[in-house]
């Protein structure tokens, strides 16, 4: 992953809120290289994150899977499967959510935060760091424990700040090969 954020996609209003999110449904935006990782294996852990046959209880936790282009569609309804509740829909654009939604699971660690706002003193920035994104995932039990361990080295953190995100980090799912 290049970048995370989170926000809102989907609907028809102006500037949606997490407080007025109007006709939108709450949804993460990845930025990635498909050199290092297909769209194939996004695709994968999207129907892996949530049961395709549940419906959502509302529009704004609606499981939704978003294509760019012709090849991505034909990707995401090659996994739909029969009965499924999921929607597949063509992007048509995105609201960041508010500061207090980014990079969550990382803002709960005031010593990450603030090793992390050191390095970048810009909000926009730190919610476009690779680096920020992958702690949050670990911090959030993304990743692989593997994966974790090649990663530590490249957050751009001190010992302790490594030391918080080894201990506190909850990698289960598998995304590798």
């Amino acid at each position: 992953m290049l970048r995370t954020r989170v926000g809102y996609a989907g609907g028809t209003s102006q500037a949606p809120t997490y407080h007025n999110i109007g006709d939108h449904t709450e949804t993460l935006q990845i930025d990635f290289d498909p050199s290092v990782i297909p769209y194939e294996k996004l695709a994968e852990v999207f129907f892996a994150s949530h049961s395709p046959a549940r419906q959502a209880w509302s529009r704004q936790y609606a499981a939704i899977g978003f294509w760019h282009d012709d090849a991505q569609r034909k990707v995401l309804e090659a996994r739909l499967p029969a009965g499924a509740r999921t929607e597949i829909r063509r992007y048509d654009g995105f609201t960041l959510a508010e500061e207090y939604h980014q990079k969550y699971y990382l803002q709960q660690y005031p010593e990450l935060m603030r090793e992390f706002r050191a390095m970048y003193p810009s909000f926009a920035d730190f919610v476009a760091s690779t680096a920020a994104a992958r702690a949050n995932g670990y911090l959030g039990g993304g990743g692989t424990a593997e994966g974790l361990q090649a990663d530590i080295p490249l957050l751009g953190l001190n010992a302790t700040g490594r030391d918080v995100v080894l201990k506190s980090a909850r990698p289960r799912v598998k995304c590798g090969n």
